[in-house]
This record gives structure tokens, sequence and C-alpha cells, in this order.
């Protein structure tokens, strides 16, 4: 069997994470700035890993790993398969050098492309949802590159920037409004069904699931995120100084990090500017706001007078005000106005008040790629919508992005409610 729509998505998403790096130097595939982050050159090897570990060594018949030690060095977190290279010292992985990562990368696309135009009857199901798996997977880490190598370029005094072009100037951004949703039993994730096909779009993550049924009370959301100049005020309102609106935790995470700003921010001479993937640019106060905390959204949600959604809250809403994002320049956030909800995805991830938990009737998959959402669904919590850097194809109301509450260097942003 020869399954060919699969073949053309795995190899556009190869090329895609190659084409992400193409305006890197050499010396920057190794940047690793903090134990969260991972350098380029890692997600590129760990992604060709993927597809190794769990594809080509326990179905391609007589496949050779590319090299013995590379199940060690580039495994993430898969106690099943193996231990792991510490995470802490990714950036210390001078050798196998770039080269080889890309000889490395070459070497599993090929034998994923000739296992994938003659997939073995008996095996070709595992194979093909091992396969979509992979594919989305990579697509993740896309996402996390880009996250990666903002953070390490922002520890460099010269403040790189990765896209050499200005980006164009937001849109002046209307007056916040709320939307009243009425009491509703709905539901919330989606059918266990949905992962036997292998059509990327019809695929879903396993935390997605089950669909099960939830009584939501009134609520209300606002129908765009908060922007950079509405944060602004709530900094000079003394909101980082005012004891009262922060968690216990939040306040303790503030005094440890000495944090008054969202991160990348910069003030200087009394004007802020913000480190973007641009390089640093004015203080855009139009924008979604970005790179705060969950306890900055809850802090600045406390001064006024609201609180963030529930994850429950923020999928029913957008199921009914659901569109598809627009085409607009990669990296750039959307910030359009039409009617309804606004930004619900391509402009910032949206915080919630939910802790990372599993759905009713949850079951992780058997063996190690059980370990990919599962054992994680502790002390973090949700994140809905997606960001400017999300792929396309995981742009939907269920999907779930889990990020623990002091994080900030991913793309986050908040939306209101009460």
């Amino acid at each position: 069997m020869r399954d060919t729509s699969l073949t053309e998505q795995f190899r556009a998403t190869r090329q895609h994470s190659l084409a992400l790096c193409a305006d890197l130097e050499p010396e920057d595939y190794g940047l690793q700035a903090e134990i969260f982050t991972s350098p380029p050159k890692w997600h590129l090897a760990h992604t060709t890993w993927f597809f190794e570990t769990f594809i080509l060594s326990p179905f391609l018949p007589g496949y050779r790993p590319f090299h013995p030690r590379f199940e060690y060095l580039f495994n993430s977190y898969y106690n099943a398969v193996g231990e792991q290279f510490a995470r802490d010292k990714r950036g210390l992985l001078s050798r196998p050098s770039l080269n080889e990562v890309l000889e490395y990368r070459a070497y599993v696309s090929e034998a994923m492309t000739n296992l994938l135009s003659d997939l073995p009857q008996a095996s070709q199901t595992e194979i093909i949802n091992r396969c979509q798996l992979g594919i989305q997977h990579e697509k993740q880490h896309q996402e996390l590159l880009l996250m990666d190598i903002k953070y390490s370029f922002f520890q460099n005094p010269m403040l790189p920037a990765l896209i050499t072009h200005h980006p164009e100037p937001a849109r002046e951004c209307a007056p916040l409004r709320w939307h009243t949703f009425s009491p509703e039993l709905t539901d919330i994730g989606l059918p266990d069904t949905r992962m036997k096909t292998p059509l990327a779009r019809d695929f879903c993550f396993d935390n997605e699931q089950p669909e099960h049924p939830v009584f939501i009370g009134p609520y209300q959301l606002a129908d765009r995120l908060v922007t950079n100049g509405e944060y602004l005020e709530f900094m000079q309102d003394g909101g980082y100084t005012t004891v009262s609106l922060w968690l216990a935790d939040g306040w303790s995470d503030l005094q440890a990090y000495k944090r008054c700003a969202p991160l990348y921010w910069v003030q200087q001479d009394d004007q802020w500017s913000e480190f973007t993937l641009y390089g640093l640019q004015p203080l855009d106060l139009n924008r979604p706001v970005m790179h705060v905390s969950a306890y900055e959204a809850m802090a600045y949600a406390s001064w006024k007078e609201s609180r963030l959604p529930t994850e429950d809250e923020w999928e029913c809403a957008a199921r009914q005000h659901w569109r598809e994002p627009p085409v607009t320049e990669v990296y750039l956030p959307d910030d359009s106005m039409g009617e309804g909800m606004r930004q619900l995805n391509s402009s910032a991830w949206q915080w919630t008040s939910s802790a990372y938990q599993p759905y009713p009737g949850y079951r992780p998959a058997a063996g190690a790629l059980g370990e990919y959402n599962g054992k994680f669904m502790s002390s973090q919590m949700v994140l809905r919508g997606g960001s400017f850097a999300s792929p396309q194809g995981h742009l939907r109301p269920t999907y779930r992005n889990f990020f623990y509450p002091g994080d900030r260097w991913m793309f986050s942003g908040i939306r209101l409610a009460r």
C-alpha cells in the first residue's frame, strides 16, 4: 500500500523545519540559554529521532539506526525508551556537528519515504497513526524552536533579529466589548474515533479526548485580547507592587525573579520597547500583550475586577465563534478586528484558570507513546487558542496547550472573563 498524501505531509513538514532555520548562523544552532529551552540543532535532531525510534526501528525490516548513540542523545523524556542526555546540557553538544545532524535528517527522511511508499499490510494502520503523530509532533517543535531561539537571542546584548525586515504596525484597537453566554449543558473535547484516521484535518492529540458533557453557568468573555497599552496602564497603576492583586505563589515568583514587566519588554529613557523576532522594536500599544505568566495574567484580571476563563468556557465560546484564521505574514500576530469573538487564534495563547488534567475517561496510549501527554497532567495550567507561530492545522477549539504558571517564554497572552 502507498500513502501519497501522508508522504506529502511528511515531506512538507520536514522541509518547513529547515526553512525556519534558514536565516540562522552556524553559531546559533547550539544556543541554549536556560534549561527550559533547547538549541535549534537539538530540535532538528529530536524530531528526527522520533521517526527513527517509533517507526523505522520497529517497522522497517533491516533498518540500521544512523548512529548508535543518537537514541540516548536525542531522547527528550521517554523513560520507556531508555535514559536521556541531561536536558540542561543540550547546548554542550557541539558534536554531532550541524552537518551530521542534517545528514541524519536526510537519512531518516529517505527511509521514511521508502517505508510509506510500500506500507506492510499487517502494520499499516499503526505506521500511519504513528507517522501522523510524528508529523504533528514536529510541527509542535517548530513553534518551540521559535520560542527557544527568541529567548536565547534575548540574552545577547546585540539583540539580534531572526527576521531582518520590520513588521507592519498593528491597527488601532477597538474598545473591549463583552460577549454574554447563557448557562449550557454541552460537550467538550473530541470523540475517540478522530484518532483512527491519518488525515491531518481529522487529527487531534489524545489530551483532547474523550468528548464529555459539562455544565457551564452564565459568563462573559472579552471579545479580544488585552493589548500592550492596556497592560502598560496596569503597570503604571502599581500592578507589580500591589500585593492584593497577586496569588501567594505569584507574589513569591515576582519577588524571586524581580519581575516588573512582561518578558522581552525593555525600558530606555522612560520609553518601552519590546524584543521580537524582528529584533528590538518600539512597544506597539495595539498589539496583544505576550510573554506573561499565568500569575501576571491573573493579577491583571484581578486589577480589572475580572478573572481568567475556564477552559470549558473558552472552548464553548470558541465553538460558537470559530472561524479559520486569516492568511497573514508568518510570525506576525493577527490583529484583525472582525465581528464576534476576535483573536481566538493566530495571535497569542490565552491562559485559562483550569489546571491541566485528564478528561473523564482519558486513557494514555500503551507503551512509550503513552508518555507523550499523559504524564504531564500535574501542576500545569491550560492555555487555549494558538499563537501566530502555531501550525495552521493545530488551530481548533479543542486544542489544549499547557505550561507551568510561572512560564513566560512562550507566546502567551490574556483574555478576560467575568
